[in-house]
């Protein structure tokens, strides 16, 4: 599309990267360049906009950031969506929990498994501790066993020394202890024998502590795939 008759029009005075990001946003949204195409030069979007080379710059950095537009060495900016790509907070926050809860699976039995190879002396004592936190916490309401139970996970998932797990695992967690609390409400998992669970628990603790890497995968795997045990 032609950008003579584009219709940015100059901006009022106000934060102008934040205006000039908006206004391009605005029309990429609206078609005015389509996916795929190339926007307009640096010197055409700023006479457009009436701001300086600079501003527009930071206004497209804004947007490639945003996953909206590509900017390719020599070729110039190019178009990539018309809507903004959610940030990893906002996806989870949308996801069915289902889906959280699988990819925790798959994060937590690696971390298990990387534990056992990489665990100290406090590591275990931590996870011993919240593990003692763990079956205190059975004896009060649900939210505070759900969150002595996520920080059970979460030493066992710091024993891992990986920080990127770490991080992955705190993301997830708002959204695992809601879907925690909703299913103990409808279906009352408490009333049931609280051993099954502290077993898994403790046969987790004993695997990491003994360094049998397979063995705490196993019962993570075990755990998690047995709503009961979770």
């Amino acid at each position: 599309m032609s950008t003579s008759s584009s219709p940015l029009g100059p901006l009022r005075p106000s934060p102008l990267v934040e205006q000039a990001a908006e206004r391009l946003r605005a029309q990429i949204a609206a078609g005015h360049w389509a996916v795929g195409g190339k926007l307009p030069g640096e010197t055409t979007l700023a006479k457009e906009l009436g701001v300086g080379r600079s501003t527009v710059r930071e206004a497209l950095r804004a947007l490639a950031g945003a996953g909206l537009v590509q900017p390719r060495q020599g070729a110039g900016v190019f178009v990539l969506a018309t809507e903004p790509t959610a940030d990893w907070p906002t996806r989870l926050r949308r996801a069915a929990v289902t889906d959280v809860y699988e990819v925790r699976m798959g994060l937590e039995v690696h971390a298990a498994r990387l534990a056992a190879r990489r665990r100290t002396p406090e590591d275990v004592a931590a996870m011993e501790l919240a593990l003692r936190g763990r079956r205190a916490a059975s004896l009060l309401d649900d939210e505070a066993f759900i969150d002595a139970d996520i920080a059970f996970h979460a030493a066992v998932v710091g024993a891992a020394h990986n920080p990127v797990l770490a991080d992955l695992f705190t993301e997830f967690t708002p959204v695992l202890r809601q879907g925690l609390l909703e299913l103990l409400t409808l279906t009352g998992l408490r009333t049931h024998d609280p051993n099954t669970a502290d077993e898994a628990h403790e046969a987790l603790v004993r695997a990491v502590a003994d360094g049998d890497a397979e063995a705490a995968a196993e019962v993570v795997r075990a755990e998690l795939e047995d709503p009961f045990a979770a």
